[in-house]
């Protein structure tokens, strides 16, 4: 409790340790959980292959995304 995971564009290897460690920091300021209870995963996915992600993970869960397409779906 949580795990996240992140499917992005490949980046630097300090900027994916950036962003790592803030949504870490957020989890446990906000979410009110110990740090041994984070796990977050990171995986690149290639420009070119990121219609897959679209077809088999982002469309069939649009009614759970928090943010689709840049924009908040929560008020």
């Amino acid at each position: 409790m949580p795990y996240i995971k992140i499917k992005c564009y490949p980046k630097d290897e300090q900027t994916k340790q950036k962003v790592v460690e803030r949504i870490n920091e957020t989890f446990l300021e906000l979410w009110g959980c110990p740090k041994e209870a984070i796990s977050i995963s990171l995986e690149e996915v290639e420009p070119a292959n990121w219609d897959a992600v679209v077809k088999t993970e982002i469309e069939p869960n649009e009614d759970k995304m928090m943010v689709l397409a840049g924009e908040k779906r929560y008020e």
